[in-house]
């Protein structure tokens, strides 16, 4: 069998996001002593790991069933299935560079339960615009909470400007056939049928921004879990001898969240540890306490996505996960069944 070659594009993209990944590791080491991080990280009180640790799992377990409720009007998916494909989602987000994770959890989805693959990428498109908007709002509170400056104030700004921007454009895609303008763009699509029909598959995944219900209940499982992740990075701050407030807390999950949505190396490396440790010195941490702080929460972040051994619907028998992640697309854009079944009319 001859072993298929990436496209070259895809090749580049990976080559900046390493690259992006070694410059910010390399910064990140410049900042602090590694022998003295090491050495902090020997320290650390384990029932704060542990405690660290569960809030990590019940972050995971918010994401997953919010992930479900946005599914829900597209096609019903079982919690714990829904779980497996969002972890192995993380678990390509690890292995690949600038976040293609998320291309190879709605492939798998649509793949396994006979739905539109573009569809399901819709959904995670909508749960991408509510989760930046969430970790914006933390890290603008938490600005103001601890009058913090500089680069960090204009990268609120930006973030406030894009999350602008992304509510804007899902608006415009939710109302396209109700603008004269959009309308008749979306009506010259269809000389082109393959790329029409694609439109109309990711307009039907979006479509489940404009239910109220399915948008509220995601919207508050999107908070529950970032506190979930704020108290993750407080009891680590408390395990490492940097005690965090809450607004403290927040204002280094929000930097780290805004600095790993740049695409960069295979499981965010460098870019993690970088933020983590500008943050925590941002708000009085020694350098050595915010990057432990940084490796500490970044270890445990990346372990819970790797422990995927047992049997699952979500998985066939003798199917490893380089299979998975290396799973080619049969079709543009429809699932298992070749009709990319949807509950969401376009």
């Amino acid at each position: 069998m001859t072993a298929r070659r990436l496209p070259r594009a895809a090749l580049i993209r990976a080559a900046i996001g390493i690259a992006i990944s070694v410059a910010a590791g390399a910064l990140a080491l410049r900042s602090s002593d590694p022998e003295r991080v090491a050495a902090v990280l020997g320290d650390a009180t384990s029932p704060w790991v542990a405690v660290m640790v569960g809030w990590n799992v019940l972050d995971v377990l918010l994401r997953a069933r919010r992930w479900q409720r946005l599914l829900g009007p597209v096609v019903a998916v079982p919690y714990r299935a829904t779980a497996g494909y969002l972890l192995i989602g993380y678990l390509a987000n690890n292995l690949l560079p600038a976040r293609l994770g998320e291309l190879v959890r709605s492939h798998l989805l649509g793949d396994r339960e006979g739905v539109s693959r573009t569809t399901v990428f819709g959904t995670v498109v909508v749960e991408r615009v509510i989760d930046t908007t969430t970790v914006v709002a933390i890290g603008a509170g938490s600005l103001a909470l601890l009058s913090v400056t500089g680069v960090f104030g204009d990268s609120v700004r930006v973030g406030l400007a894009l999350v602008g921007l992304l509510v804007a454009g899902l608006a415009v895609a939710l109302a396209a056939h109700r603008l004269p303008g959009l309308r008749t763009i979306l009506d010259g699509l269809a000389r082109w049928p393959r790329l029409h029909d694609l439109v109309l598959r990711l307009r039907a995944g979006l479509a489940v921004a404009g239910r109220p219900r399915t948008l509220a209940e995601a919207t508050g499982l999107t908070v529950a879990a970032w506190g979930a992740s704020v108290l993750a990075f407080a009891a680590a701050g408390a395990a490492v001898g940097g005690p965090l407030s809450l607004s403290q807390a927040g204002f280094v999950a929000a930097t780290v969240a805004l600095a790993t949505a740049v695409p960069s190396g295979p499981a965010y490396l460098g870019t993690f540890e970088l933020a983590a440790t500008t943050a925590g010195v941002a708000i009085g941490l020694p350098a050595e306490r915010a990057f432990a702080l940084g490796l500490l929460v970044h270890r445990w972040d990346r372990r819970r996505h790797l422990h995927w051994r047992e049997p699952s619907p979500w998985r066939r028998p003798g199917e490893r996960i380089g299979d998975l992640v290396g799973t080619p697309a049969r079709n543009d854009g429809v699932g298992s069944d070749g009709a990319g079944r949807s509950g969401v009319t376009g």
